[in-house]
C-alpha cells in the first residue's frame, strides 16, 4: 500500500514550537505535532470502496494488515507528518475560544488517482494538545453514525466530508451517552475522514481573536491559494478585494449546503462557528438527524432542547449569523466593512433564490413562479399539523392519481380528521392545476421528482439498529446501509424496509430521537 503524501497545510503555516503531547493554550500556530495512540487489537468494520479509489488505493491495499495498522493510528505511513489542527469558536453563540482537534488527528494531505489533494484525518486516534479534559478518543456507537452519514450524504448530493474506513479498537472507552450521570463503558473505535480540507471557520476567528494578523494573512493565503485559485485570475494577490472575493464565495458555498440540507430533511444538530467549513462541506457529524415526522422547530441535540438553536427551520439564519463571525474575523484583511456587508446580504438573497428554486423541484415544477411562495406555504402548514413523513410524502406526491388516501405510507396517524382531509384535498387540487399550467407529462413529472426526493435517508432508528448489531458483534447492517444508500433515490424494492416511517418505538428512544454531543 502506497500513500503519496503532499503535507501542504504544515508546509504553509507556523508549528507550534512545543512538541509534547499536553494540554495548553497554543499561539502564532495552525497546528501542533502530535502522534495517533496505539491502540490494542484493532479490526477493520467497513471501508467505502469510492473512497479508497480517490486515494488510489485497491481493494487488496484496504484488506492489507498495513492499512489496519495505518487506518487505526498505529503505524504512521511513510511521508506522513501527522499534527492537530489549532482553531477556536463560536458554540451556541458564546466565543469560546481556543478549541482544535481534541480528537481528531491528521495524517496530511494524499495526492489522489486524479492528482487531488485529500486531507485525511483519524478521529478517536487519541489525546491532542486540544482535547482539553477529554481523551481523545471515540466510541463504536458515534463512529458507526459518522462513518454511514458522510457516505450517505454524499449519496443524496449533499456538500460533504467522506468516510474512508471504520476500524475498531479492541478497547473500550468510558462515556456518559446522554449527560445524566450515567457513564458505561463502550467498545471503541477509529474513523478515517477525507476531505479536499478541514479548514474551518474557526481557524480563522483564532487568530484574529488574539490580533495574529500575520497568521491569519498565511492562512488566507493557503486557503485561497489551495481551494480558492481562480479569484487570483481576478485580485491582486493579498489584496483587500480578493480577501473580500474569498469570503463572499464561502457565504455562497454555505448557502449552498444548507439548502441541500433543507431538501433532504437533514439537521446538523450543532452549528457551531468551529462545525463549519470553509468549503462549504458537511462536517463534524455528532448529534444529527434526519427529520422522520416534519417539524421545523425539531432539533436531534439534547444540549439544544430548550433554546433549539440549532432546529431544522433555522439553520439559515445560523448560517448566516456563522458567516457573520467569518466577516469579523477577516475583516484585519479587508479593513473596509462594505464589501463584507454586501455578501452578507447576498447571502440572505441568494439563500431565498435557491430554497424556491429548491422546492419548486421537489414539488415538480418547472420552475419556481412568485405565486407558487403560497403554496409551498399553505403544504408546509399542512405538513405540521398531522404528524407526517417529510421523506415519504415527497416520495408519494410524484404519484399519478393524488388523494388524500395516496399519502397513507406516510401518515403517522391512522385517522385524519375531517378539517385535514378536506384542507390536504383543496391543497391537492391547487397544486394539480399548478402542475397543468407547466404542461409536464406525468412521466417527466415522477422521474424529476424521485430525482430530488430520495426514498432511502439515514434515519437515526436505522443508525441505531445498526449500532446494537454492531455492539453485539455483528457488523452486517453497516454494510447493508452503506449499499443502500449508495443509491438513496432508486426504488430498490427489495431494500423497502428501509424506506419505512419511524416505529413507534423508536419515538423516545435514546440515541434514535435526540442525541447528545457525545454520540
Amino acid at each position: 500500500m502506497q500513500l503519496q503524501f503532499d503535507n501542504r497545510f504544515v508546509a504553509a503555516l507556523p508549528a507550534d514550537p512545543e512538541t509534547t503531547n499536553q494540554r495548553r493554550q497554543v499561539h502564532r500556530a495552525g497546528y501542533s505535532w502530535v502522534t495517533p495512540t496505539p491502540v490494542a487489537n484493532p479490526s477493520l468494520v467497513a471501508v467505502a470502496d469510492e473512497v479508497a479509489d480517490l486515494l488510489g488505493l485497491s481493494v487488496e491495499d484496504c484488506q492489507s494488515p498495513e492499512f489496519l495498522a495505518v487506518f487505526s493510528g498505529n503505524k504512521v505511513p511513510a511521508g506522513a507528518q501527522p499534527f492537530a489542527m489549532a482553531y477556536g469558536g463560536h458554540q451556541f453563540g458564546n466565543w469560546a475560544g481556543q478549541l482544535g482537534d481534541g480528537r481528531a488527528i491528521n495524517l496530511g494531505e494524499v495526492i489522489g488517482r486524479d492528482g487531488q489533494a485529500w486531507a485525511i484525518q483519524l478521529k478517536g486516534a487519541g489525546a491532542t494538545p486540544y482535547s482539553r479534559t477529554a481523551d481523545g478518543l471515540a466510541v463504536l456507537r458515534s463512529s458507526i453514525r459518522e462513518f454511514l452519514c458522510s457516505e450517505a450524504m454524499y449519496h443524496l448530493g449533499v456538500p460533504t466530508t467522506r468516510a474512508l474506513s471504520l476500524i475498531q479498537t479492541g478497547e473500550q472507552v468510558m462515556r456518559d451517552m446522554m449527560y445524566d450521570g450515567n457513564a458505561e463503558f463502550e467498545p471503541g473505535a477509529v474513523v478515517c475522514r477525507v476531505s479536499p480540507s478541514f479548514v474551518r471557520f474557526g481557524n480563522f476567528q483564532l487568530f484574529a481573536a488574539r490580533d495574529e494578523v500575520d497568521e491569519l494573512r498565511m492562512l488566507t493565503n493557503f486557503v485561497i491559494q489551495q481551494h480558492f485559485p481562480h479569484l487570483l485570475d481576478d485580485f491582486d494577490t493579498e489584496s483587500p478585494e480578493l480577501v473580500a472575493a474569498f469570503f463572499d464565495a464561502v457565504c455562497q458555498r454555505t448557502v449552498h449546503m444548507v439548502v441541500e440540507w433543507m431538501r433532504v430533511g437533514f439537521v446538523h444538530g450543532v452549528m457551531n462557528t468551529d462545525n463549519m467549513s470553509i468549503l462549504g462541506l458537511t462536517i463534524d457529524y455528532g448529534p444529527y438527524g434526519w427529520l422522520d415526522s416534519y417539524d421545523p422547530d425539531w432539533t436531534p441535540n439534547t444540549t439544544d432542547a430548550q433554546h433549539r438553536r440549532y432546529r431544522y427551520g433555522q439553520q439559515a439564519n445560523v448560517a448566516l449569523w456563522n458567516c457573520y463571525q467569518l466577516a469579523n474575523a477577516l475583516y484585519p484583511l479587508v479593513n473596509d466593512s462594505k464589501p463584507l456587508e454586501a455578501s452578507l446580504e447576498a447571502f440572505q438573497a441568494s439563500y431565498q433564490a435557491q430554497w424556491h428554486a429548491m422546492m419548486a423541484s421537489k414539488l415538480g415544477l418547472l420552475e419556481f413562479k412568485p405565486e407558487d411562495a403560497d403554496l409551498i406555504a399553505a403544504l408546509e402548514s399542512l405538513l405540521t399539523h398531522t404528524e407526517t413523513d417529510m421523506t415519504l410524502f415527497y416520495r408519494c406526491l410524484s404519484q399519478p392519481e393524488l388523494t388524500v388516501s395516496t399519502f397513507k405510507p406516510a401518515f403517522y396517524a391512522d385517522e385524519l380528521s375531517a378539517d385535514y382531509h378536506s384542507a390536504m384535498t383543496a391543497w391537492l387540487k391547487r397544486y394539480q392545476a399548478r402542475l397543468a399550467q407547466d404542461g409536464r407529462s406525468q412521466t417527466a413529472r415522477a422521474a424529476a421528482m424521485n430525482a430530488v426526493n430520495p426514498k432511502f435517508v439515514f434515519r437515526n432508528y436505522l443508525a441505531q439498529q445498526a449500532i446494537e448489531l454492531a455492539e453485539a458483534g455483528d457488523f452486517s447492517r453497516i454494510h447493508t446501509l452503506l449499499d443502500v444508500l449508495r443509491k438513496p433515490y432508486d426504488a430498490q424494492p427489495d431494500q423497502s424496509q428501509f424506506a419505512a416511517r419511524r416505529p413507534d418505538w423508536a419515538k423516545t428512544k435514546a440515541g434514535c430521537s435526540m442525541l447528545s454531543c457525545s454520540s
